[in-house]
């Protein structure tokens, strides 16, 4: 058997070993074995890359660079990233069980993050106040200093570009860490990181587990800002750690979005649009549209047709193009979404498909669960309330508009919601109505670098994507020069 390979930390433009000496085993979701080794970092570790990544941004040549310069850097990256773009794919299904045909799709697409924010990088301007005092009085946006990047396993190198890019045109310097799941892309972006020309400290990744490592990148007092993607439990701590030092935080957090179909929709549009929002990357994306809900009028031709469709999906092997549902990405969700089945038969769901390990060739010995449709759901049942993560989709039927919205909006969660119909008035007063942070009208997942995005509620706080994201990166400076001859009365204010 060959060696497993040894993957280390990326800090100060070094490829470290963590301090502790340990390692960790890396697990392939679809055959269940491992197959590398992931540094386990610590306090230590995460105090080294901080304190690297703060000498960089106050002392090094990042900080004194003139925008324009850092614009080259970071398209330079996108344009080695778009290069690589197979062999990052590969890496991430091999990781995280993702779709090979999925993840080179959302690889190559990825650099526009880059490009984006590298034109944004030198457009960052002030404004001149239109001041009653006898100044002049303008403003000027500053990057914050040391940024801390925490993301999930589920779609790491997406995730891990919607807080680099727009952090790093904003001036600031990042420290990343991935899941302990899935942090091979992450080490791999590295080796272009490196190959773009970087100096060394602006961009830098520990990888480890939270508890060790994650909660004192989020605590040290050299960082500035804290961004985490992940569930609501964990953002909700990540964010009480984080005001004891009144640092600033984005939390992009976990959903339970309704996915809305009017008895007026294009019903094999809107069949494929609600498979692909939650059967799509194995339902394990905070966007899922977990909850159905179908107009009662059309409610049992709907759901006979979604099944049909749904039964025909090849399950299997993510690195064959063939396959459109892959494995869950590790062990514990794996054994979470199984449980929620349960559950939900429990509470008197009725099962229409699924909710079983499928029967798989020899080879595909990880972690597989069927597409999973309940009917018979009401908005009170947990498997209607909690967020799954996974291929497991609650329908419930309406009769009236005012009904759907009050169903969709009861929810302690916020992030996205979709609707299928023809009447565009009926869908634009419905996307007013929803408390979503996205909402698609007659497609679902839909997400560019160019659109704001982020939740309501618990669902997070702060937006990524667009000139909103590099907004979360900067702080602003107000600057008065006084143009009166003399101070009047140097004991009054205002």
């Amino acid at each position: 058997m060959d060696e497993m390979p040894k993957l280390k930390m990326y800090i100060g433009g070094e490829w470290v070993e963590p301090s502790s000496g340990e390692y960790f085993e890396t697990i392939d979701p679809f055959t269940a074995k491992p197959w590398a080794l992931v540094a386990r970092g610590n306090a230590e570790d995460a105090d080294r890359a901080i304190r690297v990544a703060h000498k960089a941004f106050k002392e090094g040549p990042w900080g004194r660079m003139h925008p324009s310069e850092r614009a080259k850097l970071i398209h330079r990256l996108g344009v080695l990233m778009e290069e690589n773009a197979d062999t990052l794919a590969d890496v991430e299904v091999r990781d995280n069980g993702r779709l090979l045909a999925e993840m080179q799709h959302q690889i190559r697409y990825l650099p526009k993050w880059y490009y984006y924010y590298a034109g944004l990088a030198d457009k960052i301007e002030g404004v001149v106040h239109p001041c009653d005092k006898p100044a002049l009085s303008f403003s000027r946006h500053e990057p914050l200093g040391v940024c801390v990047g925490i993301v999930p396993w589920n779609a790491p190198l997406l995730l891990f570009s919607l807080k680099a890019a727009p952090a790093l045109a904003a001036g600031n310097t990042i420290v990343m860490k991935p899941a302990e799941h899935t942090s091979a892309t992450a080490l791999k972006l590295m080796e272009l990181v490196e190959a773009a020309g970087f100096p060394p400290g602006v961009i830098n990744v520990v990888t480890g587990f939270g508890k060790e490592v994650g909660e004192p990148l989020v605590t040290h007092p050299l960082t500035r800002h804290v961004g985490f993607t992940g569930s609501t439990a964990t953002g909700s701590h990540l964010y009480s750690l984080a005001a004891k030092d009144v640092k600033r935080v984005s939390l992009e957090l976990g959903g339970k979005s309704p996915n809305i179909v009017f008895g007026d929709a294009d019903l094999n549009n809107a069949v494929r649009g609600v498979v692909g929002g939650i059967f799509g990357a194995t339902g394990q994306t905070c966007i899922a549209g977990s909850r159905l809900l179908v107009h009662r009028s059309i409610h049992d031709e709907f759901v006979e047709k979604l099944a049909a469709f749904t039964k025909s999906a090849r399950v299997g092997d993510p690195r064959n193009v063939q396959t459109q549902i892959g494995p869950i990405a590790n062990r514990m969700q794996y054994e979470r979404v199984l449980g929620y089945v349960d559950i939900a038969r429990q509470e008197g769901a009725e099962l229409i498909l699924g909710g079983k390990r499928p029967d798989l060739d020899e080879c595909a010995t990880g972690f597989f669960v069927e597409p999973t449709i309940f009917a018979g759901v009401n908005n009170d049942m947990r498997i209607a309330r909690e967020e799954v993560f996974g291929p497991v989709l609650s329908t419930i039927a309406f009769d009236e508009v005012e009904e759907a919205v009050a169903i969709a909006n009861d929810s302690e969660f916020g992030l996205a919601a979709g609707i299928w119909t023809s009447d565009m008035k009926r869908a634009l007063l419905m996307s007013e109505r929803l408390d979503a942070g996205s909402v698609w009208i007659n497609t679902y997942r839909d997400i560019s670098y160019t659109t704001p995005f982020g939740g309501y509620k618990k669902s997070g706080i702060g937006r990524e994507n667009g000139v909103e994201g590099i907004r979360e990166y900067l702080q602003t400076k107000a600057v008065w020069i006084s143009t009166a001859e003399e101070i009047a009365n140097p004991f009054v204010i205002g």
